[in-house]
């Protein structure tokens, strides 16, 4: 019997641009990068914007409306923008994907339109997946509008929502067309989601670039102080380090069983499912990632002058290292993990920082001590906050 052994090679090539005022009529950014391909226009164009975001932006839906008038020859608006809510609500109830897909239905969307979501990281992830699973395949361009969202989940290239309980259970992987990163969205946010998104340039630091993670110690008073000119340069270093790991690691749609850039994710993922999403994903991370550490650093890893220096960062930046929840039933987040990659467990641990490196399994006895450790240090910050050191409950 014979067998036809077939082997399809396909590049994809996408933009992360850095602006400020993206709809400001002067900016020629979208026009071009919607006008960069040689299709007919005007282009049918379709909005989704997170519910936060447009409260935070009064006169947005207005803007883009404008902007769009004004690029008519190049961008047709297809119709009205769609609010939908931000936050895990958004991946949480299948009613917003009902109602993005309903929408790319009724604007006429085709393979040569595009779907502009707006917002954070979630909603990114439910306009994301509308985009990929309609007609195979609409354009997407992200404009995210958070610190996480702008230096680690909208530069890449999973979409996905919750079911069965199960974050990103439902998924795809699929690029962008564009990312277009304005940073003047930043300036409305809380203190809370500024600070949450500094834990993936942490993790991504702390397993690719040593140099990285000196620059983040360096500048955490004002990072914390929210000093746009250290945001700005720590999100585009995050996003490159991010792209680049997508590019050169030869399996960008994770195929395999490793996954390099979860870090600390494991337990993180747990956290905000016993947490009801009451933790960000950023904070989650955060102690995702002082876990994992600390893991090392008892397991003979990591040196104990490394992990002080991790935790202490983190702490610095305003993170928990420990909440309640992760004395709990924690360990099924393991075999969730492993689920989720598919194949044998594979975590990521720290040799140094900068330098990590694969396990496949986890001593439970050492993990339990891990957790003691965060919680001691946890009630000692709690007891001795150094004044003007925000924490994160």
């Amino acid at each position: 019997m014979k067998s036809i052994q077939q082997e399809i090679r396909v590049g994809f090539r996408y933009a992360v641009h850095f602006t400020t005022d993206v709809f400001a009529q002067s900016n020629p950014l979208l026009r071009d990068v919607i006008a960069q391909n040689d299709d007919h226009y005007p282009a049918k164009v379709l909005f989704v914007v997170d519910r936060g975001v447009d409260i935070h932006h009064d006169g947005l839906a207005k803007a883009i409306e404008s902007y769009c008038l004004h690029n008519k020859d190049v961008v047709q608006l297809a119709g009205p923008t769609l609010i939908i809510p931000g936050g895990e609500e958004a991946k949480n109830n299948p009613r917003h994907i009902a109602d993005i897909l309903l929408a790319v239905h009724e604007a006429g969307l085709c393979r040569h339109s595009y779907l502009v979501a707006i917002g954070g990281g979630a909603v990114l992830d439910v306009a994301g997946y509308a985009a990929a699973t309609a007609h195979r395949g609409v354009r997407m361009i992200r404009i995210p509008t958070t610190v996480l969202a702008q230096d680690d989940s909208g530069v890449g290239v999973k979409n996905s929502i919750n079911a069965f309980g199960k974050k990103n259970y439902l998924g795809t992987f699929a690029t962008p067309f564009a990312v277009i990163n304005d940073f003047n969205f930043l300036r409305t946010l809380s203190d809370r989601d500024w600070r949450s998104g500094m834990a993936e340039a942490v993790k991504v630091a702390l397993i690719k670039d040593s140099s990285f993670f000196d620059f983040i110690e360096d500048r955490a008073a004002a990072l914390t102080s929210r000093e746009f000119p250290s945001m700005e340069q720590m999100i585009k270093r995050c996003a490159t380090l991010h792209l680049a790991h997508i590019a050169s690691s030869g399996d960008p749609f994770e195929l395999g069983a490793s996954r390099p850039l979860d870090f600390g994710h494991w337990a993180a993922h747990k956290l905000e499912q016993l947490t009801d999403f009451q933790l960000r994903h950023g904070e989650a991370v955060a102690i995702g990632i002082a876990l994992d550490s600390t893991y090392c650093y008892l397991s003979g890893f990591l040196a104990e002058k490394e992990w002080r220096r991790v935790t202490d960062l983190l702490l610095a930046l305003g993170f928990a290292v420990y909440t309640p929840e992760l004395s709990g039933d924690i360990f099924p987040g393991l075999d969730e993990f492993r689920e989720h990659l598919g194949g044998g467990l594979t975590i990521m641990l720290l040799r140094s920082i900068g330098d990590g490196f694969e396990v496949h399994e986890i001593d439970k006895e050492i993990m339990i001590r891990s957790i003691e450790v965060l919680k001691t240090i946890d009630e000692q910050e709690r007891a001795h906050v150094p004044v003007g050191r925000k924490r994160i409950s």
